[in-house]
């Protein structure tokens, strides 16, 4: 999520691990592997599969880590994972498991997805390498060519309020940015239903530190971040192309790093049609999120600590009378709904198990 001038990047992980002893399984779970378990979204999907109904976990994967113990890296996880440690990535140890999710840097997917992809019941790809339906723009904003275009458009985009059907049934999904998950969920209905102009859209989110991963760099220590507010990725950051893509409007989109752990807060700016005012757009919010259940519709303005911890999404708007500009504004823990939450919720639905399940919906308040 995050380019070499700025900290954040959900894809920072790095690990796999020796299968689990889980005798207690329950019969006919979902046997699951994780690639890249020792990130903080590798850390996050295994809490989420802790508390699971049907989840398995039998393979973790950390190369850095190859040997260690799970509770050693991660004490919170010592309750539930105990005896588990990280191995050395070997295609073997994941082949033919039910889901495989992968946790690993931008453009470090790609040979992971070759060795396992329809060789296991679905790939959950959290990282950037399959997101993109144009093979042309992985140069321009990654820096290389794709090495495997002939899958790009066959892997779904894995943001299920946008388009659930593709990924019942699917072998392979492509997870969402953070950022673009937040930006997305606040524009899609705007832009979908005709009621902006989808040229000149402005999009200001901030995140937490989390989101650039667990290894240590000189812009996220503590004494870097404490008392600071940056902007990053002026102009050219890698979301550009996958927020365009996934809300159809042209954007200008600015990250901003915080001082805090979790969460992003992404306020998007655009020109409402004629006539428009804040309880039209709060409707427009409320009927297209109708039946989704990790989407909160609210007046009043969402705070990132109110989905801590959770997979929901928290939105609101305003149409400014004397500008003439719609603000939606869009809160998400970067960690839950905006990486491993989002994850779990596709697998749900790839495997056609409730796509609810597992997956928290209320906050860690204070």
């Amino acid at each position: 999520m995050a380019d070499s001038a700025a900290p954040h990047d959900i894809g920072n992980s790095e690990a796999v691990a020796a299968p689990k002893n889980n005798a207690g399984a329950a019969h006919g779970a979902a046997r699951i592997g994780i690639v890249g378990a020792s990130g903080y979204t590798g850390a996050e999907l295994l809490r989420l599969a802790a508390a699971h109904p049907s989840f398995d976990v039998v393979a973790v994967s950390g190369d850095t880590q190859a040997g260690a113990a799970v509770r050693d890296l991660y004490p919170s996880l010592a309750a539930d994972y105990g005896d588990l440690r990280y191995c050395a990535y070997d295609p073997a140890i994941f082949v033919g498991l039910d889901v495989v999710f992968l946790g690993l840097p931008h453009m470090a997917s790609a040979p992971v997805v070759a060795d396992l992809y329809k060789r296991v019941g679905c790939v959950v790809d959290l990282g950037s390498d399959f997101r993109l339906v144009d093979a042309a723009l992985y140069p321009q904003w990654y820096g290389a060519e794709h090495p495997l275009p002939e899958l790009l458009g066959e892997i779904p985009y894995g943001l299920p309020e946008l388009g659930r059907e593709a990924l019942r049934g699917a072998a392979g999904v492509a997870v969402p940015g953070c950022y673009p998950t937040a930006a997305a969920l606040a524009l899609a209905p705007f832009a979908r239903g005709g009621f902006i102009s989808t040229s000149g859209v402005v999009i200001d989110a901030a995140s937490g530190v989390s989101g650039a991963g667990r290894a240590p760099k000189p812009a996220t220590t503590f004494s870097t971040v404490d008392e600071d507010f940056v902007a990053y990725g002026l102009l050219d950051h890698r979301h550009t192309p996958e927020i365009e893509q996934a809300t159809g409007c042209q954007v200008l989109f600015t990250p901003h790093l915080a001082p805090m752990v979790r969460g992003i807060l992404a306020t998007c700016y655009a020109r409402p049609r004629e006539g428009m005012t804040t309880d039209d757009a709060l409707g427009v919010l409320a009927d297209f999120y109708s039946d989704e259940p990790f989407v909160v519709i609210h007046r009043d303005a969402p705070h990132t600590k109110a989905t801590l911890g959770a997979n929901t999404c928290h939105l609101s708007a305003r149409v400014d009378p004397r500008t003439g500009w719609l603000v939606v504004l869009s809160a998400i823990d970067n960690l839950v709904k905006g990486a491993s939450g989002g994850a779990v919720q596709c697998a749900n639905i790839a495997l056609g198990l409730p796509e609810t399940a597992g997956l928290p919906t209320t906050g860690l308040m204070p």
